[in-house]
């Protein structure tokens, strides 16, 4: 007879999906814990580098663009710590111990979040190639053997495709523009390219990414996220009529992969594992910021919560 494992990854492999009520294994546990609550953290820190440029869009259309899509990201974020404060509670944690957790460095967020925006053409690009990026690897997780997790990015996915949208149209305006607008885009567009290599993972996947794989959570590598990332935005930068900053890209004409200058892993790495990106500590100081600054809301919330409860859900 199968032991509880061997039977729940069976169902996995049937193509069923797992409910936040079902039993599951300590380790699929956390490793759900892990990808969502650094998902999450990434969506609240991926609005700071767009912010900087809500005071300084070029047109008001621009500004309330930007702002609705910031809100946006915000929004993902505490969609996401709410589904991983529903994994945790078994452990203890609430949303304010997952939120502590950036400040204190006990979890990730994306590299491109370290990174620095310094002209508008960047925040263009980061809707253009970021979002992009990020709606390649949520298209994956959308089969994650998770359900909860699966239904809410079909929302957040839907939602990203509108803020990619956005990005194209701010690079387009800028491709259309005049030689320095144009030269704008161009450098934003090889600042952020070696930052989209690193983007999807090393080549070979860590221990807890495999570990993913086989329980479902996730379903397709790093290398493959990655093919389909070039394979997708080559011919759009080139259409453009901009260069991508890699003198060795080039597609096998044999398998249709695509070979690319690989990024440095060192420092990439060392900017997620230790905060230390150009941006790293402004943006976590600005988040630090928030967190106290608000402390007062979510006590008064908390205490509104409670006196609901006491009075049998009647203020």
């Amino acid at each position: 007879m199968k032991n509880s494992l061997e039977a729940f990854v069976d169902r996995i492999e049937l193509g069923e999906k797992v409910e936040a009520t079902d039993w599951m294994p300590d380790e699929y546990r956390m490793l759900l814990i892990k990808q969502i609550h650094m998902h999450g953290i990434s969506e609240v820190m991926g609005a700071y580098p767009e912010r900087e440029w809500v005071s300084r869009a070029p047109t008001i259309q621009r500004k309330l663009a930007l702002n609705a899509k910031i809100q946006d990201e915000i929004g993902h974020g505490q969609m996401l710590l709410r589904l991983a404060e529903d994994l945790s509670s078994v452990y203890g944690r609430g949303r304010e111990d997952l939120m502590n957790d950036v400040l204190e460095g006990r979890v990730k967020f994306h590299n491109v979040f370290h990174l620095e925006a310094p002209t508008w053409a960047d925040a263009g690009v980061i809707g253009f190639l970021v979002d992009g990026g990020a709606i390649i690897t949520q298209a994956m997780l959308l089969n994650s053997s998770y359900a909860p997790y699966a239904r809410m990015l079909k929302r957040i996915v839907a939602e990203e495709s509108f803020h990619m949208q956005l990005g194209e149209s701010e690079v387009l305006a800028l491709a259309s523009g005049n030689d320095a607008q144009r030269q704008m885009l161009q450098e934003a567009i090889s600042r952020w390219w070696p930052a989209m290599m690193f983007f999807f993972g090393p080549r070979t996947m860590g221990p807890s990414a495999q570990r993913m794989m086989y329980f479902r959570i996730r379903t397709l590598d790093n290398e493959e996220l990655r093919q389909r990332f070039i394979n997708r935005y080559v011919p759009r930068i080139r259409a453009l009529g901009m260069t991508i900053p890699d003198s060795d890209l080039r597609q096998d004409p044999s398998s249709g992969r695509w070979i690319y200058t690989d990024p440095d892993w060192d420092w990439f790495s060392r900017v997620v594992h230790n905060n230390d990106g150009p941006m790293s500590g402004a943006r976590l100081a600005l988040r630090r910021q928030a967190h106290d600054g608000l402390s007062w809301a979510r006590q008064a919330n908390l205490y509104a919560t409670s006196e609901q409860s006491r009075q049998g859900g009647v203020l």
